[in-house]
């Protein structure tokens, strides 16, 4: 069960915030809307309304690194229950697609997070296996992953005493997707020898199972260190899931394979009719290879591509996702609702017009479509009883919700930061000496501006006066944009200049001031939520400021200045009732997650400037020439490809082989 470890109790607006959500779930209400300002405690209070529900809880949020922040938080709250984090395991994705125009066939390519991977699976595992499990995820949760009945169906339950020939222990094994492998320890592979067999199971890393056999029956189970084999605790039952999501037994394949054979067929008769033979020789030939790969290994690239036929789903309908492995009583909570919201809606379209071209021009077959995200109703309709969390609700959430929850009072008694409008003339100049008085105060500056070329005008621009900045855009990748924002709390730089990327859900309490440039230019970046988000970045330090740089007060600005008056008033009156004084919150300063320290600095580029990325080369050079001096190829390999990257070589040869190789001439 969920037990609530915390240091503090619900204090402000938190307990009638907590009472009153609770009572609505208890209601039977189906959306609620927690309405609470920057720094008032959203995560506690959704921790306490889970305590209080004691109910299996999914928390979407709209990008992986407020997903990980969220994660690191519950898992502070309740670190005796399973918290899992459930985002895309690409670290690069460059989807299957076609270009008509050009006749140009881009093939799949993409890396894996093992990481993210074996976090996925430990969500789904425990989803299986216990319902004290909160799941943070991203957008990844609607996307298509393989059947939850099948995927139970096919674990491999061992107890100490079952009789159970070895040999059909392996089968078993190989059966739902294990491979073996004597040499090496990786998730998802088994090692034998002798009488004993070593399991290391798709949620683990550094542990793995080993299987004692005395004759045909399992004499002991333990758990032990994959790098040492030192035994760290001894087991009676274990329960092994299937290393990979998308699985199925030998004679459900047989069944599926049928019916794409027959689908295949009804697909090349039609483009054949048509005098298409193209596409009906392309078709043919490539889901033959992909059929013959299931055959003989249960597997093939792109296997998700087929799903519908493992599933026994009819086409059109949706397909299973994370939210099918919860049982159905779950809790929803939508942080950061006014974004992530618009985002679920937006997904499905995207995917089915890259879809289109491929069937069409027969790279696939029309079960591809259904391989996809849910369609907005479908997600309506697989989320039970659903909080939203925002500052800023947006137009759908107010329309649905029963109950909207303020929560305006903060525990620290901090208020909303006090703003500034300056003319937009001399900003930058004026913002260079705010920047000084600010650094000065021991405290960290964000800067939004409109476009990206601005923002690296003006990191080029303070780098000149000697300021230590740092520019956030949105090619930077996620565990390199979490490195960046701890490193920014641990004062390693001062300034951080970014566009829209510095608004919703960033705990950064260092942080003294925030500037908007051009504040005055009404559009997405610009509007009332926007603008309320933006401001609320500064509102987790007692000296929080933010100074708008504007000819003009728009109806945005003015709607926005407006009501963070009217929350200051509030918390203001709240804070002399009581006697409170206002405290900066204090967040110590940890990684998000542990995967963050695995990213590999050499190969990022982030914001360097050219002597930055010289010096950088050099000692990637020297590190490389000492590696193959010590005949560790395998890491000089790695450290070239990084040089490469940062001289922008890498790239160029990249693109090149994607001209002759990755894409491929229809025909």
């Amino acid at each position: 069960m969920f037990r609530l470890k915390s240091d503090y109790k619900p204090r402000g607006d938190q307990p009638q915030a907590i009472d009153a959500l609770v009572e609505g779930i208890k209601k039977g209400y189906r959306d609620q809307i927690l309405l609470g300002v920057t720094g008032s405690g959203k995560t506690f209070t959704m921790a306490n309304i889970i305590e209080k529900m004691q109910r299996p809880t999914l928390v979407i949020a709209h990008n992986k690194t407020l997903a990980a922040q969220l994660a690191g938080e519950f898992r502070e709250f309740f670190p005796d229950s399973a918290v899992g984090y459930f985002v895309s395991y690409y670290d690069y994705y460059q989807p299957e697609a076609y270009i008509p125009s050009t006749d140009t066939f881009i093939e799949k390519d993409a890396s894996i997070n093992q990481e993210i991977d074996r976090m996925r699976h430990s969500a789904t595992s425990w989803l299986s296996e216990r319902r004290d499990v909160i799941i943070v995820a991203s957008v990844s949760c609607i996307y298509g992953m393989g059947d939850p009945e099948e995927y139970r169906g096919l674990s491999v339950s061992l107890r100490e005493g079952q009789i159970i020939d070895r040999d059909e222990l392996l089968r078993q094994l190989i059966d739902i997707q294990f491979t073996r492998n004597d040499f090496e320890s990786e998730r998802g592979t088994f090692r034998v020898r002798g009488e004993i067999v070593e399991i290391i199971p798709a949620a683990e890393f550094e542990k793995a199972l080993r299987i004692e056999f005395f004759g045909d029956e399992i004499e002991r189970i333990s758990e032990v260190d994959t790098l040492t084999g030192t035994a760290l605790r001894h087991l009676s039952h274990v329960v092994l899931y299937p290393a990979s999501h998308y699985v199925t037994s030998r004679e459900k394949m047989d069944a599926c394979i049928e019916n794409i054979e027959r689908d295949l067929d009804q697909q090349v008769t039609a483009f054949r009719d048509d005098d298409r033979l193209i596409e009906a020789q392309r078709l043919e030939q490539r889901t033959h290879y992909d059929v013959e790969m299931m055959r003989e290994i249960g597997y093939c690239s792109g296997i998700e591509n087929y799903s519908r036929y493992f599933d026994g789903r009819n086409p059109g309908d949706a397909p299973f996702t994370l939210l099918d492995y919860f049982p159905k009583d779950f809790l929803v909570f939508i942080d950061e609702a006014h974004v992530t919201v618009p985002q679920i809606r937006a997904m499905y379209n995207g995917d089915f017009a890259r879809k289109s071209s491929l069937v069409d021009y027969g790279f696939r077959l029309t079960s591809a479509f259904d391989n996809r995200p849910l369609k907005f109703h479908e997600f309506e309709q697989r989320i039970g009883q659903t909080i939203y969390v925002s500052a800023t609700p947006g137009p759908y959430e107010k329309q649905r919700a029963q109950q909207v929850v303020e929560q305006i009072i903060r525990p620290t008694g901090l208020l909303d930061p006090e703003i500034i409008v300056r003319p937009a003339e001399g900003q930058v100049d004026d913002l260079l000496g705010e920047i000084r008085k600010t650094t000065e105060n021991g405290g960290r500056t964000l800067v939004t501006t409109l476009t990206k070329r601005m923002a690296e005008s003006l990191k080029s621009y303070l780098r000149e006066m000697n300021v230590r900045v740092e520019y956030l855009h949105s090619d930077v990748e996620t565990l390199e944009r979490i490195k960046i924002l701890r490193s920014l709390r641990l004062g390693e730089f001062d300034v951080l200049v970014g566009i829209n990327l510095l608004r919703e859900g960033l705990d950064l309490p260092e942080v003294q001031m925030v500037a908007i440039l051009d504040a005055d230019k009404e559009g997405f970046l610009r509007s009332e939520t926007s603008l309320v988000q933006t401001i609320g970045r500064a509102a987790r330090n007692v000296d929080g400021r933010v100074i708008m740089y504007a000819d003009n007060i728009t109806d945005s600005m003015f709607r926005a200045i407006s009501e963070t008056n009217r929350r200051r008033s509030i918390q203001q009156a709240y804070n002399e009732e009581h006697g409170i004084r206002p405290e900066s919150v204090r967040a110590a300063v940890k990684e998000l997650m542990s995967i963050a320290r695995d990213v590999d600095e050499g190969a990022k580029a982030v914001g360097m400037d050219d002597e930055e990325k010289r010096m950088a080369i050099e000692k990637l050079e020297e590190r490389m020439l000492a590696a193959a001096a010590d005949l560790d190829f395998e890491t000089a390999a790695k450290l070239r490809d990084q040089m490469l990257e940062l001289k922008g070589e890498k790239t160029m040869a990249t693109n090149e082989k994607s001209r002759r190789g990755r894409r491929k001439r229809g025909r």
